[in-house]
């Protein structure tokens, strides 16, 4: 907790939230027997008992001690359930723990009992400095640790017994188990944010937050489960040394390993013991206590990898809610070894020892498991563990990395142009970015997507309408007619042209990205093989001249789905006259606009559920990236869609959610917490204002159709 939250916390919070605190794990030993909490299965396993002890002689040796003439409980406590402080002295070794039979169960919940008296005592009547207060808040992180160590060393114990005993009538778990949602969710990659913030408690091992960079990645949106660990079993997962790190293989060998810890083969099926007892292995079930090397195993198995920590921790940051699983469920392997993080520095005083002596041979876990205390988890936090442990409740989620796109050859410098355009646009206040840069090949797939999008009516309305005006218009185009098309084409409404002008002698797309044209094109040719498809690579607002391939007869302009309401007014005419002066006299021109309706439909329509159009909005970053080398925390930027009124647009935003800056070659760009790039403009239309539009760039509006509710219109322009 940052210390100005904490000292400004009343000694009665403090007070309630101890209390709170401290009652867990006294409720989950009450109903086992003394003798259950005085065992030690194994050495990395502690007695029941010595955990109720040590979470108090935490308090009073880093608290309570630090009081004028403190007296202790009993100071054979101290050496009793030190756990490894070297700085406070004599300790009982670990594997001895559960030698120590006295004292006796019921002298251990008196000295808790103690403990808490003098603790509520010294907390309703001391007004705490910074580091009091953080360290009765570790000490209450501390005390939730042990809760879930707790029950990680019951049921270890239990499973040590042949009558497979339940230490629960159920499971103990404050949330129950999501469904799978399925997939892997996608991330650009960038320059990534890691570690605690500053906002809340966090142990000293999380700190400092510090930027990372990440290559392309996904991650699965759901926890491995039983099944599919059933299946890697019979694969035989288990008797394949290529699957496993040397001293990976070298521990399924020395140990017998063949499942999971606590799984038992019973005749023709698996049993798994848990804490509610032995039960059959439920194949939906998210697969439990596996070591680091039973995940990288299982990781290699499927063709793909264990994410880094750096990859778990921007995933759930920015898209938590697209995976099931993160929390309440198992802690999951990473790829990444329990190292300090660049500037890491000790909590001070005595407490210096709780995280930063293990930094060392250790794998980092992340999530948090049903034994975690609800309210304990953090995105940042980094639990950790040896590769070969697998008595945790700790299982995995795969990573996989996303395949570079192939990179088309920088046509007329439109890289250079790119890296112009986005740093003169990002250099204004308020920052912009021009929509062009939207489409390159992952842009345009994309928008793809969004066009079959459920709330995204214009694509599906235009093409109902153009099927019903193509024959008809396409009346006019006469004998060895051109069909350009501003934008890569190959969509369903290219397709509904090309089939109403079956004579037109070629077609020509115009389109900034290369890549985008080359699939259009390939689709294209492929369908319509007597057709010359001769594409252009350029800015249609600064466009290069036609083919000399073009026919001889009359040229038809088509700027489908609504891309000139993309376009600032004057932008809108300049277009509109360049493509006149290109096309010729006597040219036509098919204009596709959406109409003026009810905000509640646009905005719906430019930001969906699904998510998609965010994805295409942040591409533009994540282009960057590629293309320019740039650095944005792709995910760091939220997606905004908003209604002008005034202006009659919708309106696309980038929100900077935290602050931060994004290097795009020598250029430092700064955003503020809440700053926005505007990167789309979608005007809405009249008739009126189509018309009016068309004569200021010399073109005559020859006819109008508009479609049925939610409305848009296909205009037909001529030029004299």
């Amino acid at each position: 907790m940052t210390s100005t939250a904490a000292v400004t916390m009343s000694p009665h919070f403090w007070s309630e939230r101890y209390r709170s605190v401290r009652a867990a794990l006294p409720a989950l030993a009450a109903g086992l027997s003394p003798e259950d909490l005085t065992a030690q299965s194994m050495p990395d396993c502690s007695p029941g008992k010595w955990h109720l002890a040590h979470a108090s002689w935490f308090f009073e040796a880093m608290i309570l001690s630090g009081q004028p003439d403190y007296v202790p409980v009993d100071p054979q406590f101290q050496i009793l359930f030190n756990s490894y402080y070297d700085a406070l002295g004599e300790r009982v070794a670990r594997h001895e723990r559960g030698l120590m039979t006295r004292p006796s169960l019921e002298a251990v919940l008196a000295y808790r009992h103690e403990i808490d008296r003098r603790m509520t005592d010294w907390l309703e009547r001391t007004v705490m400095t910074d580091q009091q207060a953080y360290l009765v808040e570790l000490g209450l992180n501390h005390e939730q640790q042990h809760q879930e160590l707790f029950l990680m060393d019951m049921l270890n114990l239990m499973s040590r017994s042949p009558l497979d005993p339940a230490a629960y009538d159920e499971e103990p778990r404050h949330s129950v188990s999501e469904a799978a949602k399925g997939g892997t969710v996608w991330f650009d990659g960038g320059l990534a944010m890691i570690g605690h913030d500053g906002e809340g408690f966090a142990f000293d091992n999380e700190s400092p937050a510090h930027r990372q960079w990440l290559e392309p990645f996904g991650l699965a949106a759901d926890l491995v489960s039983q099944g599919d660990w059933l299946s890697f079993i019979a694969d035989g997962g288990y008797r394949r040394p290529e699957l496993w790190l040397a001293d990976g293989w070298a521990r399924v060998q020395a140990e017998d390993w063949e499942a999971p810890l606590y799984w038992r083969q019973d005749g023709d099926g698996w049993s798994v013991m848990a804490l509610a007892g032995r039960r059959p292995v439920t194949p939906e079930a998210a697969v439990r206590h596996i070591s680091f090397y039973e995940a990288d195993a299982f990781a290699r198995w499927s063709g793909k990898r264990l994410p880094t920590e750096a990859e778990w921790e921007q995933a759930m940051r920015h898209r938590s809610e697209v995976f099931s699983g993160a929390f309440g469920e198992v802690w999951q392997w990473t790829a990444s070894g329990y190292d300090a993080y660049p500037g890491f520095t000790p909590t001070p005083g005595t407490a210096a020892e709780y995280n930063g002596k293990f930094m060392a041979n250790q794998k980092v876990l992340r999530g948090g498991s049903f034994a975690t205390p609800e309210g304990h988890e953090r995105i940042s936090y980094r639990n950790f563990f040896y590769p070969h442990q697998r008595w945790a409740f700790a299982g995995l989620r795969l990573a996989e990395d996303q395949a570079p796109s192939p990179k088309a050859p920088d046509q007329d410098g439109a890289a250079t142009r790119f890296q112009r355009d986005l740093i003169a646009g990002l250099s204004k206040t308020p920052k912009t970015a021009s929509p062009k840069w939207f489409y390159d090949a992952h842009g345009s797939e994309l928008f793809e997507q969004i066009t079959r999008l459920p709330e995204y009516y214009p694509t599906r309305q235009e093409a109902a309408l153009l099927r019903r005006v193509a024959p008809q218009w396409a009346e006019r185009f006469g004998p060895n007619a051109t069909l350009v098309e501003f934008g890569s084409g190959a969509s369903e409404k290219t397709r509904v042209v090309l089939d109403a002008a079956p004579d037109l002698h070629a077609y020509v797309p115009i389109d900034i990205s290369a890549a985008a044209l080359e699939g259009a094109v390939e689709r294209i040719s492929a369908a319509y093989p007597g057709l010359t498809v001769a594409p252009l690579v350029g800015d249609f607002l600064h466009m290069p001249p036609l083919p000399d391939v073009v026919g001889t007869g009359r040229r038809i302009g088509f700027f489908p789905g609504s891309t000139i309401g993309n376009l600032e007014p004057d932008e809108a005419v300049a277009f509109l006259r360049a493509a006149r002066a290109l096309l010729g006299p006597g040219s036509l021109f098919i204009l596709g606009v959406d109409l003026v309706k009810e905000p509640a439909v646009l905005i719906a329509a430019y930001d969906d559920a699904e998510g998609v159009t965010a994805a295409f909005n942040r591409n533009l970053l994540a282009r960057a990236n590629r293309e320019l080398g740039a650095d944005f925390d792709v995910e760091a930027f939220a997606h905004k869609a908003v209604w002008n009124t005034e202006a009659q647009r919708m309106e696309m935003h980038l929100q900077a959610t935290r602050p931060m800056q994004a290097r795009i070659g020598d250029t430092v760009i700064a955003f503020e917490r809440g700053e926005t790039i505007h990167t789309e403009n979608s005007r809405k239309f009249t008739e009126a204002a189509v018309r009016d539009l068309a004569q200021a760039a010399g073109w005559t509006e020859l006819a109008f159709e508009a479609g049925p509710a939610p409305s848009v219109a296909l205009a037909l322009l001529g030029a004299d």
